[in-house]
C-alpha cells in the first residue's frame, strides 16, 4: 500500500517504488488529485522507463510530479512548465527532495518547440546548453486539448515517447499521427476520478526501425 501523508501546508509525501517523495501542491494549480492512483501512475512510468539511456525531456511538468520520480532513471531531466505557481512548486519540490539532476524552465511547450527548431531565441534558455542534452526519451502530459501539430512533429524525433493523457479523444488524435513513426509498447488506464467519465491514460511509444 502507498504511504500517503499530508499537512495543511499543501505538502504530501508519496512512497513510490520504495522511495518517499515530498510534493508541494498549490491550490488551483494543475496536479494529480488522487494520491493513491498517482502512486500507481508514477510506478507505471518508472517501469516503462526501466533501463532508459541518456537524458529526459519533459513537457507540461506541473509541480514536478513525474520529473522527480523519473529522475532516478536518467542522467538529467530538462522539464518545461508555463504556469508560474507550478514552476515555483517544482523548484520547492526539487530542493525538498535533494534532487540535483532536474532543471525546470518556465515556458510553454509551443515556445520550447520553437526553441528546438531554432525559430526563436529565449532569454530563459540562455543559461541552458540544449545541445549538451542527449534525450532519447520525451515525456508529455498535456492539457485536455492534447499536443498541437508542431509539438507532435517535434515529439516524433525522439526514440521513446511517454504520454500521459487526461483526454482519450485528444490522445487518439495524437496517436493517429505518432503511430506513423512509433509503435505502442505499453498502455494503461488510471481512474483518477471514480464515478465520472474522466480517465487518465498512459502510453509508451517506441520508434519504428523504418522511421530512423
Amino acid at each position: 500500500m502507498p504511504k500517503l501523508l499530508s499537512n495543511k501546508l499543501g505538502v504530501i509525501h508519496l512512497t513510490v517504488a520504495g522511495r518517499t517523495l515530498i510534493y508541494r501542491q498549490i491550490e488551483n494549480s494543475f496536479t494529480q488529485p488522487n494520491a493513491g492512483v498517482n502512486v500507481h501512475m508514477l510506478e507505471w512510468a518508472l517501469a516503462a522507463t526501466e533501463g532508459a539511456q541518456g537524458d529526459l525531456l519533459e513537457l507540461y511538468c506541473g509541480n514536478g510530479n513525474f520529473s522527480l520520480a523519473l529522475a532516478r532513471h536518467f542522467d538529467r531531466v530538462l522539464a518545461t512548465e508555463i504556469a508560474k505557481p507550478s514552476v515555483e512548486a517544482a523548484h520547492y519540490n526539487i530542493a525538498a527532495n535533494h534532487i540535483d539532476n532536474v532543471q525546470i524552465v518556465r515556458m510553454s511547450a509551443e515556445e520550447f518547440t520553437q526553441a528546438m527548431r531554432k525559430e526563436r531565441e529565449f532569454t530563459r534558455l540562455k543559461e541552458i546548453d540544449l545541445q549538451s542534452y542527449r534525450c532519447e526519451t520525451i515525456f508529455v502530459d498535456p492539457p485536455r486539448s492534447g499536443l498541437d501539430e508542431a509539438t507532435v512533429s517535434m515529439v516524433q524525433a525522439y526514440p521513446q515517447i511517454l504520454y500521459i493523457s487526461c483526454n482519450p479523444d485528444s490522445l487518439c488524435r495524437n496517436l493517429a499521427t505518432l503511430s506513423s513513426t512509433h509503435t505502442i509498447e505499453r498502455l494503461a488506464l488510471f481512474d483518477q476520478f471514480p464515478y465520472t467519465h474522466h480517465m487518465e491514460c498512459g502510453v509508451l511509444l517506441v520508434r519504428k526501425a523504418t522511421a530512423v
